[in-house]
């Protein structure tokens, strides 16, 4: 009896807080986020919770006639009566004053035309910077970790969120947190390279920069970010875009999501998307011990969780892992997706769904709460308008330009400078070709002006590496007579400047339908090669600038350039970045983020392996890498000395500082990279032969020195042991503090416990 009483007090006090909760008004702003969401939640059809469910991409029909005003399809204008989570990339080829006016246009249609005026996510990516028309371009986030400076990147990404915000934007599919270790891989510069404890602290601060500290958010100054691909995307075998992704679970936890959890727990990203793979055999969209039990249950994630494009759809048709479509997409939801991007085989079966299994409904709740909270702390019920007067003050402002310079000169890597080849005089009358495929149109004038009339260029492409079609770019012939012109010009000239590597067709996203991007070989394409030779057969210095998307084992380069600048892919101010170092009014001083291998048979191969994968070489291939993690030479000269450890014991309750000296001992003033590795000596299981636990970026006079100081903590020196628990183990650790992970100095100590 007294049971029975229990539930019918317990039934009448949920219905009056159901009741009390459904009284509030969901447009007061005085009301907390969590108020808001379950006033507005208990309004919604089923029909309109799963629409807060969905983003469809602008190119389905979300257009602007000739004078810029909005032009919506019969097929966006029957969704939007619903209402919609997002839209993906609104207004991307409009300069910012006009996507801000059309996106404003867009978002008060939408607000007008479902019932409770709930506005959209307009959603973003960016690679080199915002990707739409008229941002600042960046250079890509490969180009930044080559920084080691991740205040530096925390400030381009503050400017990707500012100039996306203004242009009506509300959250970034970017940045990604993979870790990325095979150069077969189209997408690889989209990361921010090999190593767990730089991509860590480069996403960290990508996050909270484009965020703007979180308090940009509500603020309507910044857009949300969303980290990617969650996880393990950029271990796809062999390189190949959307292959099977095998990954031990002690590595999967030590080194793959480290990156993630400090994207969740330190930079508060407001979303995160799924991984296009599986992880050993289990398919991450429809994975709730990752998505739902690590993300959410260990690490407390609270945003969102958004698929990758029709992902959902393809646990049935592609991954083969669920029966029907609608399988599919109960297998997501379960898992913990709560928004569908772009399929309309998925989550768009859930109402229908919902008829026979009336408990998906909870699951639906659950995934919609997510996406309202997002559109709260974004401020967009109460603030859903872009002031245009801000965007013309805000968008690519001379900061933001002059930063993205900035970037450039702590981008550049000095792989070889044999016989102080770099920099060149500046004041010597010279004439310089600059000559190769990856010459730009404007790289002549940009070389032009940074130096006096007493430099002459002449500048030749010569040839192209692809018919540069989109999908399936094809190799092109090779053009005797294009080389020979090059060989020709260059014989006349005092110096010659080639611009080799690769572009945005020879690495690219391999799309999953007419479109390839990953590559079988690493070698340089084309004619390169034979350039690089003949053109040095002529006695003349030889300097490359190697632009690309992806490692390159560029051996012959490496042979017989006098000097290499690794530049990756800079920002729109690249080459006149590039023509400033190689004049020598700035000293490089970026490093590696990736080991650059002699040969596409060393993979896998990145600085961190275990210890035992170093025993043996290749027959008839030099030893090691061509270059390893970390390295980057200057123009300066600097030596290490007097490396000192506080203690030669740590405890589990205790720190140790270890020290070094690092002397400018040239007359250059120049920045160096600092890094600080650590080896466990014996491990339970098999170890990495080094790992890296700090770095930093320091600037010194000619002739100065400083003592670099770095704290080592008991969390660095765990790991997941044989119990598959997170251990700490008692030992001997080596520390290293030098100019790359090859190149250091060590010292030792102990673990007590």
């Amino acid at each position: 009896m007294r049971r029975l009483l229990f539930l019918a007090l317990l039934a009448i006090f949920v219905s009056c807080e159901k009741g009390a909760s459904n009284s509030k008004d969901y447009k007061d702003a005085s009301l907390s986020i969590e108020e808001r969401v379950e006033a507005l939640l208990a309004k919604l059809s089923l029909e309109e919770k799963v629409a807060q469910m969905r983003i469809f991409h602008a190119n389905i029909g979300v257009n602007h006639n000739e004078d810029g005003s909005l032009k919506l399809s019969d097929r966006v204008v029957e969704k939007l009566k619903l209402g919609i989570a997002g839209i993906k990339n609104p207004g991307e080829h409009i300069d910012a004053v006009s996507a801000a006016k059309f996106n404003n246009e867009l978002q008060k249609y939408i607000i007008e035309n479902n019932r409770w005026g709930i506005p959209a996510l307009f959603v973003t990516e960016s690679y080199n910077g915002v990707d739409a028309t008229g941002c600042t371009k960046f250079g890509r986030p490969m180009t930044s970790a080559a920084t080691f400076n991740p205040e530096l990147v925390q400030r381009q990404w503050d400017v990707v969120g500012r100039e996306a915000r203004l242009r009506g934007m509300h959250m970034c599919h970017s940045p990604e947190a993979d870790l990325v270790r095979d150069p077969r891989f189209g997408r690889m510069s989209e990361a921010f390279g090999e190593d767990t404890y730089l991509t860590t602290q480069m996403v960290k601060n990508a996050i909270i920069g484009v965020q703007g500290n979180y308090e940009g958010l509500g603020k309507g100054t910044h857009i949300g970010a969303v980290a990617k691909h969650f996880a393990g995307y950029g271990q796809v075998l062999g390189g190949s875009n959307f292959a099977a992704i095998e990954i031990s679970p002690r590595t999967l936890i030590d080194e793959i999501y480290p990156p993630f959890e400090a994207a969740v727990k330190e930079a508060k990203t407001l979303g995160i998307m799924a991984s296009h793979g599986d992880i050993n055999g289990v398919a991450s969209h429809g994975n709730p011990e990752l998505l739902t039990g690590v993300l959410r249950d260990q690490w407390g994630f609270e945003g969102y969780v958004v698929s990758d494009s029709n992902d959902i759809a393809r646990l049935h048709y592609f991954m083969n892992v669920a029966e029907t479509p609608e399988d599919a997409a109960r297998m997501g939801l379960e898992a913990g997706i709560d928004i569908d991007l772009y399929a309309e085989d998925s989550y768009a079966y859930l109402p229908e769904m919902v008829k026979k299994s009336p408990e998906l409904e909870t699951l639906i709740d659950r995934s919609v709460r997510r996406v309202l909270r997002t559109k709260f702390i974004l401020g967009l019920f109460d603030n859903p308008y872009i002031d245009i007067e801000t965007v013309k003050k805000g968008n690519r402002m001379e900061s933001s330009l002059e930063l993205a310079k900035v970037s450039d000169l702590e981008s550049v890597i000095l792989l070889k400078n044999e016989n102080n080849a770099l920099p060149l005089n500046p004041n010597k009358s010279t004439k310089i070709a600059l000559l190769g495929p990856l010459l730009k149109e404007n790289t002549k004038a940009m070389f032009k002006s940074v130096v006096e009339d007493n430099i002459t260029f002449v500048a030749e492409k010569g040839f192209h590496l692809t018919d540069e079609k989109g999908g399936e770019p094809k190799l092109l012939e090779r053009d005797g007579k294009a080389l020979d012109n090059l060989v020709n010009i260059a014989r006349s000239s005092d110096i010659v400047v080639l611009f080799l590597g690769g572009d945005e067709f020879t690495s690219k996203e391999a799309f999953f339908n007419h479109a390839l991007g990953d590559r079988a070989t690493i070698d340089p394409v084309g004619p390169q090669d034979e350039l690089v030779e003949r053109i040095k057969a002529l006695g003349k210095p030889v300097v490359v600038v190697l632009k690309h998307r992806r490692t390159l084992s560029i051996n012959t380069i490496a042979e017989k350039a006098d000097a290499i600048l690794d530049v990756w892919d800079l920002s729109e101010f690249g080459d006149e970045s590039t023509a400033r170092i190689i004049f020598g009014e700035v000293s490089p001083s970026g490093k590696s983020p990736v080991t650059i291998p002699r040969s596409i048979g060393q993979l896998p191969f990145h600085y961190s392996m275990k210890e035992i994968n170093y025993k043996k070489e290749y027959l008839f291939l030099d030893k090691g890498p061509l270059y390893p993690f970390g390295h980057g030479l200057s123009y300066a000269n600097f030596e290490y000395s007097d490396i000192k450890i506080s203690n030669s014991e740590i405890t589990p309750g205790t720190e140790l500082e270890v020290s070094v000296t690092v002397t400018n001992t040239s007359d250059v003033k120049a920045k160096e990279v600092v890094q600080m590795y650590i080896k466990d000596e014996i491990g339970s299981v098999t170890r990495p032969d080094k790992e890296l636990k700090g770095f930093q970026k320091i600037e010194f006079d000619a002739g100065e020195s400083k003592q670099v100081a770095f704290k080592i903590t008991p969390k660095m020196l765990e790991f997941i042991g044989i119990t598959m628990e997170k251990v700490l183990e008692a030992g001997d650790y080596t520390v290293m503090i030098g100019t790359s992970s090859r190149d250091y100095l060590k010292t030792t100590f102990k673990l007590k416990k």
